[in-house]
């Protein structure tokens, strides 16, 4: 673990030893006067990642975390409360992506959703005013999205779903993956694409809800699509480099301390998308 006291403001991002969140590392260490925090669960690689950054003139500290893991999420709490006292920039990045559908829907929803929510879950409380919260989903929530039944859809567009009803229709779709009904039920074989629809839903309802709290009405959270970059989660066929992904990211990151929107939106290459009709 690396630390470096005195500093005020700090910026995290999660899974970002590679890949989207290294590029957004690398941004945000270019871009932000503060501590940048790269995470991943593996400490050789996030420390191996952290050293080739070094080598650009950058300076970011490493801290290991596995957002699969409620110990590990627990301990960069308390490392962020005691070094920092607070959060300024969190950057929900960690995610698997999901190939052979028996073997891996569990475990994709557990570490892309229910991980995800356990940070926000945990972290959410040393988010400072005028906090920036990124959660990156993905284009693929609109596809699985459409091949949903209209049941599903209706209430995935729910403008009043809580987190509760979240979690019960994640709860649902792993259910039915286990049961083996997804078709019966309205759903479409695709977790990795469920996984993207539930955390798009969770920066909804996070920004929804804040608005009504008066001290976190300056607190923006989205969600964002980074498009189709090339990474090893695609098998190295997309077409956008990390960097070129880090872009919306970035510019939900370091939106200025003065605005109040984009707040609670999917945003895709800098603009707000809605569920389709």
């Amino acid at each position: 673990m690396t630390q470096r006291r005195g500093k005020i403001c700090t910026q995290l991002v999660t899974g970002a030893n590679k890949g989207i969140g290294f590029a957004i590392v690398r941004g945000l260490c270019k871009q932000f006067d503060g501590d940048v925090i790269l995470t991943a669960r593996d400490e050789d690689r996030g420390m191996r990642a952290v050293k080739d950054l070094m080598k650009e003139g950058l300076n970011p500290l490493f801290h290991k975390l596995d957002i699969s893991n409620q110990t590990s999420i627990q301990t960069l709490k308390a490392f962020l409360h005691k070094h920092y006292g607070g959060l300024d920039v969190l950057v929900n990045n960690a995610a698997i992506g999901s190939s052979l559908f028996a073997n891996q829907a569990v475990k994709t929803l557990q570490v892309n959703f229910w991980g995800t929510l356990a940070v926000y879950n945990q972290l959410f409380p040393l988010l400072r005013p005028r906090a920036r919260v990124v959660t990156l989903s993905s284009r693929a929530s609109t596809w699985t999205y459409c091949r949903c039944s209209d049941v599903i859809k209706d209430r995935i567009r729910n403008p009043n779903i809580t987190m509760e009803q979240l979690k019960e229709l994640i709860r649902e779709f792993e259910e039915s993956a286990h049961s083996d009904t997804l078709e019966e039920k309205g759903w479409v074989k695709f977790a990795y694409g469920v996984s993207k629809i539930g955390v798009r839903l969770m920066s909804y309802i996070q920004g929804r809800d804040m608005t009504k709290e008066t001290k976190k009405a300056d607190i923006l959270v989205n969600a964002c699509c980074p498009g189709f970059v090339n990474t090893d989660m695609n098998d190295h066929k997309g077409t956008k480099t990390i960097d070129e992904g880090a872009e919306t990211p970035l510019y939900l990151a370091l939106l200025p301390s003065d605005v109040k929107s984009p707040k609670g939106e999917f945003i895709e290459e800098k603009n707000v998308t809605q569920w389709p009709n």
